[in-house]
């Protein structure tokens, strides 16, 4: 694992920590039971979900009106009924929390709450500490499908284009353009020819580059790490953006690849404001976002190769469909043809 894998992993469990704190005890034999089969980001979504429910059941008119949420024990989970369930899935629907801000879920926020719950409840229904999994009885709110948003063709020349010029940027953005063009070059061709994830691509450090082999090492979801392959548009930015790295003294292969001004590794957050600078002007009537460009890679690489086991194996779904079963055992060769399969300019 590398350093910044590290590092992620120790802050999201003090974060983890810190919400476990505000649950009633019992709830920690549940976290330790899922550790190990679920990402520390699973985890930290069920804290919040569950502290989310139990205030819930503590404000009047609802179920514990009036305790506090530490006087609950497990054996209070046998009086929640499944109007409860339903009562609290129309109140997340829309809700204040404790800033004084409104939040709305909509499907898939409820379905997500509605997982962390069946979780819970299945686990003390298994360690029989309650008498009936009522969670097993809860209706999924169904999920609609949302149409795709990616680029075409000629809007990825065109943003590229853009990346590479900055004439659509302000005066302001303009002013830092020509000190970070190369690596904002080398970050949307990687999104667009790769189709790796924000998270896998702020953790990339320099040393995980093999240009020999066209070919870098990325943490997946889970904690596997699989070798993705880069074609010649990918290779020429990397290296363009590595030549003006290695000016700096401070320059080592063990370095984060991708870095602020202020030399730091680059956060989720930064690349997420980078892509929205350029693609605002570039993409006006598109909210792109990294996972569009995700989506546009994924897109393109099917449209080449009409192979959609490939495109879940590059992609590092976990299935086609919602299994991983089906492309487990792809092979690196597989994974090397769709570096090619894909051009972003003519």
């Amino acid at each position: 694992m590398s350093a910044y894998k590290k590092e992620f992993e120790i802050e999201k469990k003090q974060k983890l920590r810190e919400i476990l704190q505000e649950l009633p005890d019992f709830c920690r034999s549940f976290f330790i039971s899922i550790e190990n089969n679920t990402s520390i980001l699973t985890q930290i979504n069920y804290a919040y979900d569950l502290r989310l429910f139990f205030n819930f059941l503590i404000t009047p008119p609802h179920r514990f009106n009036g305790r506090n949420v530490k006087e609950l024990t497990a054996e209070c989970l046998n009086q929640i009924t499944i109007d409860d369930l339903y009562d609290f899935l129309n109140y997340i629907s829309l809700y204040e929390n404790e800033h004084e801000r409104f939040i709305e879920n909509h499907e898939r926020g409820k379905a997500r709450k509605i997982a962390a719950l069946r979780s819970f409840f299945k686990y003390f229904y298994k360690k029989q500490v309650i008498s009936e999994n009522i969670c097993s009885l809860i209706d999924t709110p169904k999920i609609h499908e949302k149409a795709i948003i990616k680029l075409e063709p000629n809007e990825i020349a065109d943003l590229l284009d853009a990346v590479e010029s900055g004439e659509l940027l302000s005066v302001h953005q303009k002013a830092y353009h020509q000190k970070t063009v190369l690596r904002d070059v080398a970050i949307f061709t990687l999104f667009l020819s790769t189709g790796i994830r924000i998270s896998e691509l702020v953790s990339l450090d320099i040393a995980d580059l093999d240009f020999s082999a066209n070919a870098f090492t990325v943490t997946r979801k889970g904690g596997n790490q699989t070798i993705l392959y880069f074609g010649n548009e990918a290779k020429t930015a990397l290296k363009n953006y590595l030549a003006q790295r290695k000016t700096d003294p401070a320059y080592t292969i063990h370095a984060p690849l991708f870095t602020s001004l202020q030399n730091k590794r680059m956060s989720v957050r930064a690349v997420q404001e980078l892509v929205k600078k350029y693609t605002q002007g570039a993409v006006p009537l598109k909210h792109i976002s990294p996972h569009k460009l995700r989506s546009t890679f994924g897109t393109m690489l099917y449209n080449e190769t009409e192979d959609i086991y490939m495109v879940a194996d590059v992609l590092g779904h976990k299935d086609v469909n919602t299994t991983r079963k089906h492309y487990a055992s792809m092979s690196e060769d597989i994974r090397r043809k769709a570096s090619k399969a894909v051009k972003l300019r003519d």
